[in-house]
């Protein structure tokens, strides 16, 4: 693991993003202590001063790869790079909406696509500390509150029953209690940002059902975590969630993330009756 401490100086893509996005979330709750200004984009959704300064901090500390960068606030801008088959996807905070109702429950996203599919994934919520790694090694927990990474761990998902499901803090849906019916489901866990892939992964839930839009950069740092884990992230028609939809405005279509690829599949099914 890096020293977060100081500069990576070698190209180990992982450790270059959680060091990248430690050095966001040092920004963002510098913003985050004192007064937030908000305003809207064309979309009707909200940014502050936290997104556009955490999106430059990344975009700087991740330019020496040479790798193009598909960021949020950089689209907004209309600013969309040749992305080729290799490059990072960044939210540098998801769920500015909990972010301005300081609830503690956003996150900054760091993403590797390959071929179109996240390889790698950093999740980290930066109130808490609380980060999630994804890679080909597997997917870990670990705290970066201090700016050092401490308590790193490994999780994986967990299938217990009776099943837990993650819900949407911000963007419910009235179609969720009828899957939860169909699922017995013992209890939902209302979450904001991407952290609904994390529990998922920790084994703290064994579903996320998602009947409402999202683009590109909400998920695949998540993604990437959840299927580092041992679980899986599926569209309607029951295909792994893939990335790079530039013609379709990078919006995912609806998607279930579950403990592995038999429930995911199952509950798609489901999800694609009930929206019948």
């Amino acid at each position: 693991m890096l020293p977060v401490t100081q500069a990576p100086t070698d190209q180990n893509l992982t450790n270059l993003a959680l060091y990248a996005a430690i050095a966001a979330a040092k920004v963002i709750l510098d913003i985050y202590s004192r007064p937030i200004a908000t305003e809207t984009k064309s979309d009707g959704s909200p940014v502050t001063e936290a997104d556009a300064a955490a999106e430059a901090i990344i975009l700087a500390l991740l330019k020496p790869t040479g790798i193009p960068v598909l960021g949020e606030e950089s689209v907004a801008a209309g600013i969309i790079p040749e992305l080729g088959d290799r490059y990072f996807v960044v939210d540098p905070l998801d769920g500015t909406k909990e972010f301005i109702k300081r609830n503690g429950e956003f996150t900054v996203n760091i993403a590797l696509v390959e071929n179109g599919l996240p390889v790698i994934g950093i999740v980290l919520a930066p109130v808490s500390g609380e980060t999630f790694v994804g890679d080909a090694n597997g997917a870990y927990y670990c705290n970066t509150k201090t700016g050092v990474v401490t308590d790193n761990r490994p999780i994986t998902v967990s299938n217990v029953s009776p099943m837990r499901i993650v819900a949407s803090r911000s963007h419910g849906h009235v179609a969720l209690a009828s899957l939860c019916e169909t699922f017995q489901v013992e209890q939902d866990v209302s979450v904001g940002s991407s952290l609904k892939f994390c529990l998922l992964a920790r084994g703290d839930a064994q579903l996320y059902p998602r009947f409402t839009p999202t683009c590109e950069w909400d998920t695949a740092a998540g993604q990437a975590v959840l299927e580092a884990a041992g679980g899986a992230v599926v569209t309607l028609d029951g295909s792994r969630m893939s990335y790079g939809k530039q013609t379709q405005n990078f919006l995912n279509p609806y998607f279930v993330a579950a403990a592995s690829m038999e429930l995911a599949r199952r509950a798609a099914a489901e999800m694609t009756k009930i929206l019948a």
